[in-house]
């Protein structure tokens, strides 16, 4: 006899299903059990007379119990799951479950305290389907443009941002740390000829951040290509990447998405891209907001919100490009626009987040190692780096997206926190 899922039930076949006790409804001479698996919900019929000890075993189970019935399903038009009811001949309890600890009105952090079982909701496990094609889409869009995926470490022993938010390490008596980025192996990819890479990984940062957008731990896309001139060229292509996972995200899970998250997939005709000293006149003149001078090198969360609000309701966007910051306030591997004190960096915002970074880099060695110092980064510690740069680099660029703030913004989510499986984060270690 053949196990199946649920979802593949048809009538008058004799088959073995298994899965959760989601509701036991016991009357005079029936029990109703509905059984859930990971694909869906099947009601179970067990008449008390014609199999008492089953009926008495089911009725002492409790919730969220395991159960293994053997049997056929019989077509029952009352039925509302299926149209169709189980009649079982035997039975097997695989696990007893003990009282279960949280309900949909517990706190976000006593629910990740049992993650797993937050889990077994209908719409949790809608939420990884999504992501699970989303990431297959990703994958197919630079296959089909002929990159090569690349998988870089995530133990090194340089800072990729040069900064101090970083998991330090001992590695056999050495002292390393947790990759923040693949941003160097990336640019290593393009003095090695590979022309075009990309990678989805993991990555981390020390950040002691409680926000709904930060994790210790995050999931991202991360690609580079060779012989750029202009971030405007990177821009095009992940606009290119980016409609064309939502066109075909909408396509197979619009209509669920708005009927599970109550948010529509809003594919632009264009994404618009604004300079960023040009945002603080648009809040001035639109929203009445004065941003100091002295507070202009980025955008705040406020103003992050603001500016997609303002491409929302004027340009027709839920995603918009912000380009052209100072260089100073970007990384020192970001190439600065000639004749200009800003660079070639921009960001791309997504209903009030920004959700991806990009820019192209500064190849040459010489300028490279300057832009490194005026950093206050000790080119020194930057050897093996510069390293890739001595013998011939082309230009280049690319782009890390957050998958984990993409999937929270494409579902509407509250947090960051609900669109990962086990979130990471300064008081999270658990599970």
């Amino acid at each position: 006899m053949e196990r199946k899922y649920i979802k593949d039930v048809q009538p008058d076949e004799e088959i073995i299903i298994s899965g959760w006790i989601e509701k036991i409804r016991e009357q005079k001479t029936i029990i109703f059990i509905v059984l859930k698996d990971s694909t869906g919900c099947i009601q179970v019929a067990i008449e008390k007379e014609k199999m008492p000890d089953m009926a008495k075993a089911m009725s002492a189970l409790s919730r969220q119990s395991v159960v293994r019935f053997y049997g056929s399903a019989v077509k029952a038009e009352k039925v509302t799951l299926k149209g169709l009811e189980f009649v079982p001949t035997s039975f097997e309890i695989e696990s007893v479950a003990q009282e279960i600890p949280i309900s949909e009105t517990t706190s976000q952090e006593l629910k990740m305290d049992f993650r797993w079982l937050e889990l077994r909701a209908d719409k949790e496990r809608l939420k990884f389907e999504i992501r699970t094609f989303v990431e297959a889409k990703i994958r197919e869009f630079f296959l089909k443009k002929e990159y090569i995926e690349i998988h870089t470490p995530k133990i090194t022993s340089q800072c990729s941002e040069g900064g101090a938010e970083v998991f330090e390490l001992d590695y056999y008596g050495q002292k390393a740390y947790l990759t923040q980025s693949p941003q160097f192996y990336k640019q290593m990819a393009m003095a090695s000829g590979f022309d075009k890479v990309f990678e989805i990984g993991s990555y981390y940062r020390a950040e002691k951040s409680f926000t709904s957008r930060h994790t210790a731990e995050a999931f991202c896309l991360d690609f580079e290509v060779a012989h750029l001139k202009s971030h405007e060229e990177l821009m095009d292509l992940e606009e290119d990447l980016i409609k064309f996972v939502l066109r075909q995200t909408k396509e197979r899970f619009g209509d669920e998405i708005l009927r599970v998250f109550d948010t529509e997939i809003k594919v632009p005709i264009k994404i618009p891209r604004i300079k960023l000293a040009d945002c603080f006149s648009i809040f001035k003149k639109y929203y009445g907001v004065e941003v100091k001078e002295s507070k202009r090198l980025d955008l705040d969360p406020d103003g992050e919100k603001l500016i997609c609000d303002y491409s929302k309701e004027y340009l027709d966007s839920e995603l918009v490009f912000i380009t052209d910051f100072p260089a100073e306030a970007r990384a020192f591997y970001t190439k600065k626009i000639d004749g200009s004190f800003d660079c070639m960096g921009f960001d791309m915002l997504y209903r009030g987040w920004e959700v991806s970074s990009g820019a192209v880099r500064e190849h040459r060695y010489d300028i490279l190692k300057e832009q490194i110092e005026e950093h206050g980064v000790d080119s020194a510690k930057m050897k093996d780096y510069l390293e890739f740069f001595k013998y011939g680099c082309p230009p280049h660029g690319g782009v890390g997206l957050g998958i984990d703030r993409l999937i929270a913004k494409l579902l509407d989510l509250v947090s960051i926190k609900e669109s990962i499986f086990v979130f990471r984060g300064p008081s999270r270690l658990k599970p």
